[in-house]
Order: structure tokens, then C-alpha cells, then sequence
């Protein structure tokens, strides 16, 4: 089975106090808390990309960087994890 990255919604950049539009999502998986095949998702702007890919390299849960081109998208009012309370469309 291959790894599928989590969907994201808004892209903004998943470091502390920053609001910039995210370019990358930096894929992750801990082993300990996560299935093999799970991507954790954290968005990158092109300033905090090494820093988070750094920060997760550390701990021995980086995987992989995409493009946000490249991830799944939430549809409005989706939230992962949660019944769709919306109902069909």
C-alpha cells in the first residue's frame, strides 16, 4: 500500500507565528503513533521549509517535500477525522 499525504485545507505555513502562504508540505510519520502508510502533513513557506524538515529529521519522522500542488485538498466545510455533517451535495 502506498503512503498518501492527509488533506489540507487552508495553506497557510505550519510554523510558530507565521501567516505566509505555504509552497510546500513536508511530509511526516511517527512510527510509534502512526501507520506505515500514514504522511502527516506540516505547510511550508520557503522560508521555514528547512527548519521544519530539520525539526522532524531530528526526531526521525521527516518522510518526504511536495509541492502544495501535490496534496490533497479538504472540500469546503470537510473536516478530516469527522462525520460529514453537510450531508450529500
Amino acid at each position: 500500500m502506498t503512503a498518501t499525504p492527509d488533506a489540507v485545507g487552508e495553506l497557510d505555513c505550519s510554523a510558530r507565528g507565521c501567516r505566509a502562504e505555504a509552497a510546500w508540505g513536508v511530509l511526516w510519520n511517527n512510527p510509534r503513533l502512526h501507520t506505515p502508510t500514514r504522511r502527516k502533513v506540516w505547510l511550508a513557506c520557503d522560508d521555514h521549509r528547512e527548519h521544519l524538515e530539520e525539526y522532524l529529521r531530528v526526531r526521525a519522522f521527516f518522510q518526504e517535500t511536495v509541492p502544495v500542488a501535490d496534496l490533497p485538498r479538504l472540500d469546503l466545510g470537510e473536516r478530516p477525522g469527522l462525520p460529514d455533517l453537510l450531508g450529500p451535495r
